[in-house]
């Protein structure tokens, strides 16, 4: 065990992360009042503090946001380049298993949440107990996108045309324009950089979903694990959870997949 990570697996399951951990990882919800960690990893500039949102929603279960580099709380900090990188600090400097948990991702979050899988199996660590993954296709990824490259007004025109306006307010406010900017070009850089290495498909259930009007590629997980596969489609684009009645659907379906034995 590093140092790192034996400073932080003694800590009493019902204490909040600390010092390092704080950094990467926060919730809302008194761990007491829960019986499974479901830790959350946020798309391409976007915070994963969005998912916290959906605590009511699923009782039993405390919602951890994952925090990146170069995003707020930690917009000082550099972003990473490189997904084998994030992934790499991730593992050495959270310990997630401290009890039963499993990983949702949204987009590039789904990548994350996958690799983070991978790496922790790497390492002899406890895995989730069920990835669930979301509006990602799965890897190899064959298409290579140098978005990351272009010019400002380049790439936020690039990030609409996939996927919707952002809001108004940042294309008026200078300031909340470049932070806009920076978050999603390392994002971009991240996802078209990354290079798939193959190994053994996981033993632990997979779960994807994805909008009625995304690629249906993005259900495609199966190929990724010896477990249970599911694939759920819900209404809308790429973003169908901020509709309400398919946010409350896709709640039921993540609750009713965490509840079943792997």
């Amino acid at each position: 065990m590093n140092a790192t990570r034996a400073g932080t697996a003694g800590l009493a399951a019902s204490t909040p992360a600390a010092g390092l951990e704080a950094r990467w990882v926060s919730s809302r919800k008194p761990r007491t009042e829960t019986t499974l960690d479901l830790f959350c990893f946020a798309h391409a500039g976007g915070s994963a503090g969005e998912f916290l949102r959906w605590s009511a929603g699923l009782p039993g279960i405390r919602l951890w946001s994952v925090k990146l580099p170069g995003r707020a709380p930690r917009q000082d900090e550099p972003s990473y380049s490189r997904l084998t990188d994030l992934v790499g600090d991730l593992v050495e400097q959270v310990d997630f298993g401290r009890r039963d948990f499993a990983f949702f991702g949204h987009s590039l979050g789904a990548l994350i949440a996958f690799e983070t899988t991978r790496a922790l199996r790497r390492a002899g660590l406890r895995q989730p107990r069920r990835l669930l993954l979301s509006s990602m296709q799965p890897p190899p990824i064959t298409t290579r996108q140098t978005a990351h490259l272009l010019p400002d007004d380049e790439l936020l025109a690039e990030i609409e045309s996939r996927w919707g306006a952002l809001p108004l307010v940042v294309h008026e406010e200078p300031e909340l324009k470049r932070l806009a900017l920076r978050h999603l070009r390392a994002d971009a850089e991240l996802a078209e950089t990354y290079e798939y290495v193959a190994e053994e498909p996981l033993d632990i259930p997979v779960t994807a979903f994805a909008g009625d009007q995304e690629d249906p590629a993005q259900l495609g997980w199966g190929a990724h694990t010896r477990a249970a596969h599911a694939a759920h489609v819900l209404r809308g684009g790429h973003f169908y959870f901020r509709d309400p009645e398919q946010q409350a659907e896709l709640l039921r379906l993540i609750g009713g997949a965490l509840s079943k034995e792997n």
